[in-house]
């Protein structure tokens, strides 16, 4: 090096980069632990939690007249009939397997999302047990119908009665009314209320969503009609094949709750069978037996008349009184389905905890020796 050359411009020390302290109090460059997944029992305790406070909502809060989510889908699913209809089977196949095909699946998608917190679960639970259940509304459309006739007011009676069931009132009378309601209390016990509590038991979420939109179809296309005869078909049949656990589970409370259990279980076993829904006849049949009166017969229904089979032929005519009567046994059935469901859901989990635990001491055991 010359003399008076500056030499070469020495290079400041790089300085270390310590990493951040962790906010959670973690060592650095660890891993976040994640997050911890409920146990099976405090999910199972979430669904039956859930289901007991959307049933409360019911109580409570009924129908909205506006807003309803079954109403949105009818909206959606009629505009969806009216692109897809055909006078035939496969259509009417195409048109339920999109609308509770969609319906299920978006509940299960959002159930899956929820899993991990058991509040969550809860909570979307409740708002889909309300929103599938109808027991509030249903008593109160059949005591509307029941006040108008208890005044006199038959014309009154026939303009309202359309808002419980899809009967042609026109012909009717003070005793065919009282029937209509009567039956129709009945036979929506399962659907409106029993059905979905023991679908949400056994699937969850999408177990009472589904249950709620096949019903809603079967309602909007499942008729006789020239129109639906083949289009509606596939909608019949799978909302049959979805109440018959509900339908099963309502008969038999209805024997069990009613005023008079052995009359009911004889009309029951001797009539069920006789009607022509798989269904509604057993439900219809024990409601007879249980209240002492005689359903079926002739009715006027979507432009045709129909010759049923009587239920319970030795009981009364229905009465106006028998509506309410009606109304308290449905309202009875709703109760004890709702302590079977969710209790039968909270039992199931706790049994799956048990034998969880034990088969692993069983391992841990064996891994000892």
């Amino acid at each position: 090096m010359r003399a008076g050359h500056p030499g070469p411009t020495a290079r400041p020390p790089r300085l270390l980069r310590l990493p951040r302290p962790s906010r959670t109090g973690a060592p650095p460059g660890a891993t976040r632990p994640a997050r911890p997944v409920p146990s099976a029992r405090s999910v199972h305790a979430a669904v039956a939690a859930g289901t007991v406070l959307g049933h409360l909502a019911d109580l409570l809060l009924a129908d909205p007249r506006r807003g309803h989510p079954v109403a949105a889908f009818g909206r959606a699913a009629g505009a969806a009939e009216r692109r897809l209809w055909r006078d035939h089977r496969g259509a009417g196949a195409l048109f339920t397997l999109l609308c509770a095909g969609g319906v299920t699946a978006g509940a299960a998608g959002l159930g899956r999302a929820a899993r991990r917190s058991p509040a969550a679960t809860a909570a979307l639970t409740a708002a889909t047990t309300w929103a599938a259940l109808g027991g509030t509304s249903l008593a109160r459309e059949a005591r509307a119908v029941g006040g108008a006739l208890a005044a006199g007011d038959v014309a009154g009676a026939r303009r309202l009665l359309p808002r419980l069931c899809g009967r042609d009132p026109r012909e009717l009378d003070e005793r065919g009314l009282a029937r209509a309601v009567v039956e129709s209390v009945a036979e929506n016990t399962s659907d409106a209320v029993v059905g979905a509590l023991v679908w949400g038991a056994l699937a969850g979420v999408p177990g009472s969503a589904g249950f709620r939109a096949v019903n809603t179809l079967d309602a909007m296309v499942g008729h006789r009609s020239p129109r639906l005869l083949r289009f509606g078909w596939a909608a019949a049949r799978l909302d049959d094949l979805a109440g018959l656990p509900g339908a099963r589970l309502t008969a038999a409370l209805a024997v069990l709750a009613g005023p008079d259990p052995a009359g009911a279980w004889r009309v029951l076993r001797a009539d069920a069978r006789r009607h022509p829904s798989p269904n509604a006849g057993p439900v219809e049949a024990a409601f007879a037996g249980a209240l002492g009166v005689r359903l079926g017969g002739p009715l006027s229904y979507g432009g045709r008349t129909e010759h049923r089979p009587v239920l319970g032929a030795a009981g009364r005519p229905p009465e106006v009184a028998d509506i309410e009567r009606a109304v308290r046994l449905s309202r009875r059935v709703g109760t004890l389905a709702l302590v079977v469901c969710a209790g039968g859901r909270l039992a199931y989990g706790t049994l799956r905890a048990g034998r969880s635990g034990l088969s692993r001491l069983r391992a841990n055991g064996e891994g000892t020796r």
